[in-house]
């Protein structure tokens, strides 16, 4: 069926129409105001610290700007402040910021002075502090649109009730809000309270979008300044990536264990008693020949041999699938050709990815397809991989129910393996499809 021209600058318009009324406006209005309410608390808090007209005396400024601001402004208030921050993203946003490492104490006055001095992650936490202010001022223009923009919508129903004066009697004008906040509209007469409604119109509609603008900066702000810092998160990652490479090693070694135990060695074993049997059966200790009988001891042992070397190699196939040496499209393109469900194959991958990078992204996609096929009740699905600018990109997409949980074993096993080479899983399935998993991958590993 063909697509209208019209139908991106309708689905616009509605992401436009339906913005202010979704969960992530109401909660990214509500973390832009207590951003607000903090930074007016803590500019308030410094005009009284800094300027010597409110303190108590000359001598209580000088201390407060010498040791106060440095040290314990830096290294405890601070930090103190940067985890009610993150505290705050995570509740609002969903925005997880590790928090950093302790400060590290040391001994008498001017070891704790020192080690104030030295405290890195309360510098930056400082400097949030303050740079969060010029944001918290455009923070503060979202929350007037929002306020001024709901109050201009009210204008034409209640202006009635509140403006009946007798005729001749003049009223001042009601102001009323405007996407400039230092000037106001002047309502007079009750055809002038749509022109406020209209402007209500505007503002509540632009206002998600300059409060999406506010977070965003905000949320940089905290990931850069109030975090670990780029080298300890870089470690922390690496650890994580190396704990979980060294558990799926030794998972896997536990399950070719459990496959070697459970299945060939246990038909070797069979294999072998088989064969001492037919032994018996041919006479060779002076017993009749019953050649019937070894025939059919013969027989098992040739299954059993050739049921062992199925297992072997599908044992081998689960380690390194052969079809990987002739390069990932190939493999990709036997798993299409495998699937219970149609699949649309797209490859284009001009370098080859190191071999630990393509099983990688083999047992991704089929895993994925696995996963489509016995869930998503899609009658199609799209596989899709890409190489370019150092990263391997692998898709799946299918037309089924969505609803994917990316807390699920299959995933989020996916997405362990993925992230041991310092890669993404990306899934979006909204409930009633269609679904899409991204893989991306360095192509050297």
């Amino acid at each position: 069926m063909a697509t209208s021209p019209a139908a991106p600058v309708i689905a616009l318009a509605a992401a436009v129409l339906r913005e202010p009324f979704g969960r992530r406006a109401r909660a990214e209005v509500a973390f832009c105001l207590a951003e607000v309410l903090v930074g007016l608390a803590v500019l308030a808090l410094a005009v009284a610290l800094l300027v010597p007209g409110t303190a108590d005396s000359v001598a209580r400024a000088v201390s407060t700007v010498a040791v106060l601001v440095p040290v314990v402004l830096a290294t405890g208030l601070a930090r103190r402040l940067g985890a009610f921050h993150r505290r705050l993203a995570e509740e609002l946003l969903g925005e997880r910021v590790a928090p950093p490492p302790p400060r590290r104490p040391g001994r008498g006055l001017a070891g704790r002075l020192g080690a104030g001095l030295r405290d890195g992650p309360g510098w930056r936490a400082l400097a949030y502090t303050v740079l969060q202010l010029p944001v918290a001022a455009v923070g503060l223009y979202a929350v007037y649109l929002w306020a001024g923009g709901l109050a201009n919508l009210t204008y034409p129903f209640w202006w009635g009730m509140f403006r009946n004066h007798p005729p001749g009697v003049r009223l001042s004008p009601v102001p009323a809000a405007t996407p400039f906040s230092g000037r106001a509209l002047h309502v007079a007469t009750y055809p002038g309270t749509f022109l406020a409604f209209a402007l209500g119109v505007v503002m509540v509609l632009a206002a998600p979008w300059v409060t999406r603008a506010v977070v965003a900066v905000q949320r940089w702000l905290l990931r850069s300044l109030l975090g670990q810092g780029r080298l300890a998160e870089r470690v922390r990652d690496l650890e994580q990536t190396r704990a979980l490479a060294v558990d799926d090693a030794a998972a896997l070694l536990r399950q070719v264990e459990r496959d070697l135990h459970d299945g060939a060695q246990i038909r070797l074993a069979t294999l072998a008693m088989h064969l001492g049997m037919a032994r018996e059966k041919l006479g060779d200790d002076g017993r009749p020949l019953d050649v019937h009988a070894a025939r059919e001891l013969v027989d098992a042992a040739h299954r059993g041999a050739k049921d062992a070397l199925a297992e072997l190699r599908d044992l081998a196939r689960g380690i390194h699938p052969p079809v990987l040496d002739n390069g990932l499209a190939d493999a990709l393109a036997t798993l299409a050709a495998g699937s219970a469900i149609p699949v649309e194959l797209a490859t284009d991958i001009p370098v080859r990815p190191t071999p630990a990078i393509e099983t990688i992204a083999y047992f991704c996609a089929a895993e994925l397809l696995a996963n489509a096929a016995k869930h998503s009740r899609a009658g199609r699905i799209g596989l899709r991989a890409t190489g370019r600018g150092g990263t391997l990109v692998l898709s799946v997409t299918d037309d089924g129910a969505g609803g994917a949980d990316p807390g699920g074993g299959g995933l989020s096993g996916l997405a362990q393996r993925v992230s041991t080479v310092d890669g993404r899983l990306e899934i979006a399935s909204p409930a009633g499809g269609p679904t899409r998993v991204t893989v991306r991958l360095p192509l050297r590993a």
